[in-house]
């Protein structure tokens, strides 16, 4: 249960800043969305299609929203028609734009639009909501972000129950120290590629997409 102080914290300051932040990060980097979209409009080998990824997921009280992301991987198919392995469609700038984080930032619209924050639970899939237990359906009080306390405390390297445990351990202290901490380790994180995947070029402090991006 978030305090009075806590609300206040999210509607009068946490909303307001990442709404600006948002819109100066898409004016400050648009020169990369562009070049990333050229390169992906001919990296995946499918136009339009080939540069835009998305996912339904639960957003704050668990609406369901559209995840935006640049697609990394080739539709590539075998002759049955099944998507090839992960591995043989990612692609060479999919492997780089992965590594650096660049496919994460069209969140930066979901942030313009108030699905998500800089800074909160990693969305997860819709599918997994029935399995949470009543503590865990908590992590979803707060708007989920492009980073969290879960991201920057060894994401891949703990357990999904202790993913869970940090995620409502945010709820619980969100507040502007806990944000700034947060997103100044991510951004160390990313500067320094901690945690990158060998196999799949992914940052682990970003990593929550499935499927065919």
């Amino acid at each position: 249960m978030l305090t009075t102080s806590q609300k206040i914290y999210i509607v009068c300051i946490k909303r307001p800043i990442g709404f600006l932040g948002a819109l100066v990060g898409l004016t400050l980097l648009s020169p990369i969305f562009l070049v990333t979209i050229i390169l992906l409009f001919f990296a995946n080998k499918n136009g339009w299609k080939g540069v835009f990824f998305t996912q339904k997921r639960p957003g704050k009280n668990e609406k369901i929203f559209k995840a935006l992301k640049f697609k990394t991987m080739t539709d590539e198919r075998d002759a049955s028609g099944n998507l090839l392995p992960d591995a043989d469609r990612l692609t060479k700038v999919g492997k780089f734009i992965r590594s650096t984080s660049i496919d994460e930032l069209p969140q930066l619209i979901n942030i313009l639009k108030g699905d998500m924050a800089f800074i909160g639970p990693r969305p997860l899939l819709v599918k997994y909501l029935p399995l949470y237990s009543e503590e865990q359906h908590h992590r979803h009080d707060v708007t989920p972000g492009m980073s969290g306390w879960a991201q920057v405390n060894g994401r891949n390297n703990i357990s999904w129950a202790k993913k869970f445990e940090l995620d409502v351990y945010y709820v619980n202290h969100i507040g502007l120290v806990m944000d700034v901490k947060i997103f100044f380790t991510t951004i160390k994180k990313v500067l320094f590629r901690e945690g990158i995947n060998t196999t799949t070029g992914q940052s682990a402090t970003m990593d929550y997409f499935d499927g065919t991006n």
